[in-house]
Order: structure tokens, then sequence, then C-alpha cells
């Protein structure tokens, strides 16, 4: 199916009540985070099905739906992308990888990048050269930010925590709420699995960490010792 068709086949499906909601809850006001952001009313369920249904769809057709200003359009190719990385050859996941970073600004709001940072960056940086991360970690875009942290999942799940520390590290004053919390989340992770590597990295700096960001890291520790890090007493 081609780019055009499944646009028109998202359109018999959009629900006006819906994306007016969901232009609410994905802060697409003036001023805000996802300013201007079209919705359409498809839930998440939907459009996975959509892209499983078209997840051999030719690639050159990818980029017409990430370029599109509707946020469902952009999800499905995401998705696609992602089952295209997992079945592809060697050479097939480098292209993904490479339209995906070409048009990373389209992955711009936080189900976008939560949806496709590990799962197409972090899984192809994975046994090679991390400088990508550290770019954007640095970066004024607050997407590409979240994206450097959140790929770090790929290396959590192989047991690698060195760069998730250092990409926390890096972005532990950021300003926005939203990294607080990815970068939360990613500690979180790495605490799932070595409690004492988390914890080496929050002692030093929990005084100084955004509290949203201390309380997503610690959400699955002991009750008592959560409440020695809010307190400030560990």
């Amino acid at each position: 199916m081609t780019a055009a068709a499944i646009k028109r086949q998202m359109k018999q499906m959009a629900r006006p009540a819906v994306a007016t909601k969901q232009q609410t809850f994905y802060k697409t006001g003036p001023g805000e985070y996802g300013e201007g952001d079209v919705f359409m009313g498809l839930t998440v369920p939907e459009q996975r099905q959509i892209a499983k249904a078209n997840r051999y769809m030719e690639f050159e057709e990818i980029p017409i739906l990430l370029e599109s200003d509707t946020h469902e359009h952009r999800l499905v190719a995401l998705f696609i992308l992602t089952l295209q990385y997992d079945r592809g050859g060697r050479s097939h996941r480098k292209s993904v990888y490479d339209l995906y970073v070409k048009h990373i600004d389209r992955v711009n709001n936080w189900d976008l990048v939560d949806s496709s940072a590990y799962q197409i960056v972090g899984r192809h940086l994975n046994g090679r050269s991390r400088k990508p991360l550290d770019r954007w970690a640095k970066s004024r875009s607050l997407w590409r930010r979240r994206i450097a942290i959140v790929a770090t999942y790929a290396f959590i799940r192989n047991n690698q925590f060195g760069d998730t520390l250092r990409i926390a590290d890096v972005l532990l004053n950021d300003s926005h709420d939203l990294i607080h919390k990815a970068v939360g989340w990613m500690l979180r992770e790495v605490g799932n699995r070595d409690r004492a590597v988390m914890e080496g990295f929050l002692e030093p700096r929990y005084n100084e960490m955004p509290r949203t960001m201390l309380r997503y890291a610690i959400e699955r520790l002991p009750e008592k010792k959560r409440q020695s890090y809010l307190k400030g007493r560990v």
C-alpha cells in the first residue's frame, strides 16, 4: 500500500472528538511542547495494526508519512520503520537508521520518541560509536535530547549501563520536565537490573536532581529507602 492509500484509510477512521482531546493531552497549544501538532483521533492499537498490515511497504514511501503534519501519520511511519528494522538484513537496518536520522526532527513528541528511539537508534548503535547520542544530548532540541537518553534503553537491556549514566549526567540539570521523566525512567531501568549501579549514580547527585527525575528513578526501591532519598537522608 502506498503512503497516499494509508492516509486515505486513516482519514476514514478519524474521530474528531477524540482528536480534540489528544491535542490537549499532547500539549499542542501555543508555546507548549507539541505546538501545532495535528491529530486525527486514532488509537495507538489501531495505528500498530495499520503498521503491521503495511510492514513491507516500499521504503521510499515511508518518508511521505514521516513528513506529514499529522501526528498519527508519523507514528505509523515509525512503527513501520521499527518492524522493518526487526526483519531487515544488515544493509536494510542501516537504511532504516539513516532514514530515521535524516528525519529526526519529525520525531517530535514524546510518544514518537519512546516508540522508536531505543528500537531503532539504540539497537543500531549497539556495538557502534555512541557519539550521535552525546551530540543529541547537548542539542537545543528537546526531542533530540530525549532520543539520546531513551535510546540507551537498548544498552540497558544488555546490562550495559555506562552510556545511560554518562548521558544522564549531561542532562542532570536540564530545564524540561519531559527530560526529567525520561532520565528518571532510564535510571530506574538501570536499577531494575543493578540497584547498586543506580544508587552509585544517585548518591552524590540526588540532592541536586530535579524532584521529578529523582521520583521516577527511585520508584521501585523499598519504601524506607525511597523515603530516605526524598528526605535527603541517604
